[in-house]
């Protein structure tokens, strides 16, 4: 479920002013999207809760600091990029082979009853991310906030404090490669 930003910034001046149940829900609100960043991002369970913990003490410590309450969410992505990108660089995450549960959600679930297609999809989803784990830490993150987690190009900019025309030119960059890697 999608929150208006004005919505969850009521929680926030909540929270601003010690309001630890008005935290409970903005963590109710946004846990989902924020553990489904870190699972891609760091392809590894038990690192991705370890990094949501990280990502929502981080904001409990420093929500007070937010001047503008309807900036939550973008702030939150710019927290989860820092906290995924020093885990992964910490742990030297290895991007080897694709989780089999996380192809499973790639895949079309429609084809499922055509074991060809099927087999022809999984087949589709691990040559991605073959083609994924050669793009830089750098190309690989911008397609990951862009496609798996169908973020804005002003959002992203939020989260990694990269100019836009910086984010699209590397955006469309990494996307040139990786259709390269595709198709070679």
């Amino acid at each position: 479920m999608e929150f208006s930003h004005t919505y969850i910034a009521e929680y926030v001046k909540r929270a601003q002013n010690g309001d630890s149940d008005a935290f409970a829900e903005l963590y109710n609100m946004t846990f989902n999207k924020v553990y489904n960043y870190t699972r891609h991002y760091l392809r590894d369970d038990y690192l991705a809760q370890d990094a949501v913990q990280e990502i929502f003490v981080s904001a409990l410590k420093n929500i007070k600091k937010l001047n503008d309450p309807t900036l939550f969410v973008a702030w939150l992505n710019q927290i989860s990029f820092h906290v995924c990108f020093d885990m992964a660089k910490a742990h030297k995450s290895d991007y080897g082979e694709a989780d089999p549960e996380l192809l499973e959600e790639v895949c079309d679930t429609k084809r499922t009853t055509n074991p060809e297609a099927s087999a022809l999809d999984r087949d589709e989803s691990k040559r991605l991310f073959e083609a994924l784990d050669k793009l830089s830490v750098s190309e690989r993150e911008l397609v990951t906030l862009r496609y798996f987690n169908s973020m804005k190009i002003d959002d992203i900019v939020s989260a990694t404090g990269i100019s836009r025309s910086t984010v699209k030119r590397q955006l469309a960059a990494s996307v040139s490669k990786l259709k390269n890697l595709m198709n070679g």
